[in-house]
């Protein structure tokens, strides 16, 4: 079974980490290590131009 990566750019599913404390944006893999100071955010969709 394939497995999904999970990049920096937040490919992840449509969610972004970021610390709380910094407000910089963070990978997954530290969201999971600092559960207490990291939120993950989800991404907002793009909006589609109408003509």
């Amino acid at each position: 079974m394939a497995t999904k990566r999970s990049s920096f750019s937040g490919s992840g599913g449509g969610k972004r980490g970021r610390s709380a404390i910094t407000g910089r944006f963070v990978k997954q893999a530290t969201v999971r290590r600092h559960l207490a100071t990291t939120v993950n955010e989800h991404a907002a969709s793009k909006a589609k131009k109408h003509k």
